[in-house]
């Protein structure tokens, strides 16, 4: 995954994924959540999904929530995720900020 915590951007579907957490989710609700939010733009498959999750688990930005028990894993956005995620929206607004100014406030 190409997300960097010291000034890069995110990917767009590491950004989704951050924001699906916020609430405890398991995979599948978070493909939808993703989904849904994108009127079907992005459309996740279960290994690149469960790739990205395994790594924001690596990273700390998500983590295990519950006792899943037999019930599907759910997962949970970490202080550590939100703080990346903050990060990002500021970076996005910058951004937002700087093309309105350039484009004229066109967008």
């Amino acid at each position: 995954m190409r997300d960097h915590t010291k000034g890069g951007a995110l990917t767009e579907v590491t950004f989704y994924i951050l924001l699906a957490l916020y609430t405890p989710k398991h995979g599948y609700a978070v493909m939808q959540f993703i989904e849904e939010k994108t009127g079907g733009r992005l459309s996740l498959g279960a290994g690149t999904l469960y790739g990205a999750l395994n790594s924001l688990l690596e990273k700390g930005w998500i983590a295990p929530y519950g006792d899943s028990g037999d019930r599907k894993k759910e997962y949970l956005i970490t202080l550590q995720g939100k703080k990346v995620a903050e990060k990002e929206l500021a970076r996005l607004r910058e951004l937002v900020t700087i093309a309105k100014e350039i484009v004229g406030g066109a967008v």
